[in-house]
């Protein structure tokens, strides 16, 4: 049994505390020693979720796919491209223009015309370009392992270089240094 420190006079000065050991303390704390929890939802009053049956892991698979995900990310951006370009025509003062009659106001078809057909190329121009950065993240995520925001700025710069590629090598590497930057300030801003 150890011997208790003498107690300190009425009048002299109190003995000092023992040294906190802080190197053990972080070593439980954010060290090797620390132990993973066991997050169970009943314990804090959540509702415990059953296994999981074979036919819902099989559409979990299946939605994690990167077929899935470009093709979800290629109607998604048909759907929001087509709605892009129906109102950028809509707001465009040259719709129905005809150069060979300028003074001719259009008809009420020939503005509808030209607005289906912009709504179109825009709608197939984002489809392709969804599908393109939906399906390189995925494969890039695939090969990396890893879930974070280096993902997305490489696949940036692969689908903006391949894009631009088409213009020639200047144009490539400046649509993959643009695509990059957006990608990153996106993927900043959602997470």
């Amino acid at each position: 049994m150890a011997a208790a420190p003498p107690p300190s006079a009425p009048g002299g000065p109190e003995p000092p505390p023992p040294p906190l050991q802080y190197s053990l303390l972080l070593q439980h704390l954010v060290g090797e020693q620390r132990r993973p929890r066991a997050w169970d939802p009943a314990a804090f009053g959540g509702i415990p979720s059953p296994p999981k049956s074979e036919e819902q892991k099989m559409v979990e698979r299946a939605m994690e796919s990167c077929a899935f995900k470009a093709a979800l990310a290629c109607v998604g951006g048909f759907v929001l491209g087509g709605a892009f370009g129906v109102f950028t025509a809509g707001i465009d003062t040259n719709v129905g223009f005809d150069p060979k009659d300028p003074y001719r106001t259009p008809t009420a078809k020939e503005v509808l015309k030209d607005m289906g057909q912009r709504g179109i190329s825009y709608a197939k121009n984002f489809a392709i370009v969804g599908a393109m950065f939906s399906c390189t993240e995925c494969v890039v995520e695939s090969y990396r392992g890893r879930s974070d925001w280096k993902n997305s700025v490489i696949s940036g710069c692969i689908t903006g270089g391949a894009i631009g590629f088409r213009a020639g090598l200047k144009a490539g590497v400046i649509g993959c240094g643009g695509f990059a930057a957006f990608s990153a300030a996106i993927d900043y801003y959602l997470r």
